[in-house]
């Protein structure tokens, strides 16, 4: 009995010691941000209204036909109704997993969820319901983890990440996995009249602040996907149907549309692209500058570009330029103004709006483009600004904080109309 023990517990004590030692070399521990999934399933059917949902980390920002549409990122659409710019009055919330863009033509809203892009009916606002769904034509996103631990590895068979836990992963080593998808960190881009109990006409186009991806010229949506653009067609609202994609280059991030002309802000420079024939965007000319995020607006024969360091873009540049595009095969730099760390920007008239971050709102008469430095009118440096959007004489904002409202009507007393305050727990 004694000499049979003796060999099973060797074998024993043998595979045991293999099976470490295999274990080890192909194995590692580590803590982690491990993903939390919800399925494709239950993210196309979230899509619903929701009450008494405050603004907490408001995005892009949207206004047409007297709606102020305010992005919860990744979370949901809140819309204002903004008769009355001093009182803008909640209207509702709806939960749109996800939600990065949006742009409206008519009555049709165009969003993002994640990998879909869903289209609302947005005629009535207290009933904005999905009436389309074009699946999958999206890159896969994730949301941000909020620490500086690795992300555990997705599967992207499982359906999209919505947040993530922290864990102790266990993980194969021999074949690294390379991630598929963008950070959301990566993607973050009229006149008013009394529409009390009504809702988005059926004409026209909506207005987008300077940090957009999405953007529409008649029949055509464009989209700004990773280092892609999307042409849409989208006759049939409900139903759009891709024409085809274009790759301007690397590092895309806002897009902004003229009559005929689209200008694109990458972390390298802005491209241009003749839209005269909105289905067949030409490319005309590139303007290149340092690695930098550039949000580009555009006015007559001018754009005005910010270039923002200390981002997932690269660089240390902190300015904002003045490009002349008299002629758009050759734009020229006219001169370049040191900024704080600048984010959107608006241009009415003479006036341009700069959200400097960190020093706040900036207001400028732009009257002359080679002295705009010297011409500060207004600045509200308590603010951390991402984006404005100037509607002739009141000028809408959002920043970390909140969404604000200012009169411009008189640029020598621009004073504060309203705020939408964030609510932090």
């Amino acid at each position: 009995m004694k000499a049979k023990i003796i060999p099973i517990i060797t074998l024993v004590f043998l595979l045991v010691l293999l099976n470490t030692s295999c274990e080890d070399s192909t194995y590692k521990e580590y803590k982690a941000n491990a993903p939390v999934y919800i399925t494709y399933a239950e993210l196309r059917e979230s899509v619903n209204e929701a009450e008494n949902i405050d603004l907490e980390n408001p995005g892009k920002i949207y206004f047409k036909d007297g709606y102020i549409f305010i992005i919860e990122e990744l979370k949901g659409l809140h819309v204002f109704d903004n008769s009355n710019p001093a009182a803008p009055e909640k209207k509702v919330f709806v939960n749109i997993p996800g939600i990065i863009d949006m742009a409206i033509s008519g009555n049709t809203m165009f969003v993002d969820s994640y990998v879909d892009l869903v289209i609302l009916d947005v005629r009535d606002i207290e009933n904005i319901t999905e009436i389309g769904r074009v699946k999958d034509i999206m890159n896969y996103t994730v949301p941000q983890t909020g620490n500086t631990l690795p992300i555990g590895q997705v599967d992207i068979e499982k359906g999209v990440v919505v947040g993530w836990e922290v864990r102790t992963i266990k993980e194969r080593i021999e074949n690294p996995v390379v991630y598929p998808f963008y950070s959301t960190k990566e993607l973050r881009d009229g006149a008013f009249f009394n529409s009390a109990g009504g809702g988005v006409s059926g004409s026209g186009i909506g207005v987008g602040g300077s940090m957009a991806r999405f953007g529409i010229k008649e029949d055509i949506l464009y989209l700004l996907d990773g280092n892609n653009l999307e042409v849409l067609d989208i006759k049939v609202k409900s139903s759009p149907g891709k024409l085809f994609e274009i790759n301007p280059g690397w590092g895309i991030e806002t897009m902004f549309l003229t009559e005929n002309n689209m200008f694109l802000g990458t972390t390298t420079g802005m491209i241009i692209y003749d839209i005269t024939n909105p289905g067949n965007p030409v490319r005309k000319s590139t303007y290149s500058h340092m690695r930098s995020c550039d949000p580009v607006v555009v006015d007559d024969t001018l754009a005005y570009i910010t270039l923002r360091s200390g981002t997932d873009c690269g660089g240390s540049v902190n300015c904002l330029d003045v490009v002349s595009i008299k002629n758009l095969s050759q734009p020229e730099i006219i001169r370049s103004y040191p900024m704080t760390n600048p984010y959107g920007l608006g241009k009415d008239g003479d006036l341009l709006f700069v959200c400097d971050g960190t020093a706040g709102l900036k207001v400028y008469d732009a009257a002359d483009p080679k002295f705009i430095s010297n011409h500060l009118v207004f600045s509200y440096p308590d603010i951390k600004a991402y984006d404005v959007i100037p509607l002739g004489d009141v000028l809408v904002m959002v920043g970390d904080d909140g969404l604000y409202q200012y009169d411009y009507s008189n640029i020598q007393n621009i004073s504060l109309l309203s705020k939408i305050e964030v609510k932090k727990e």
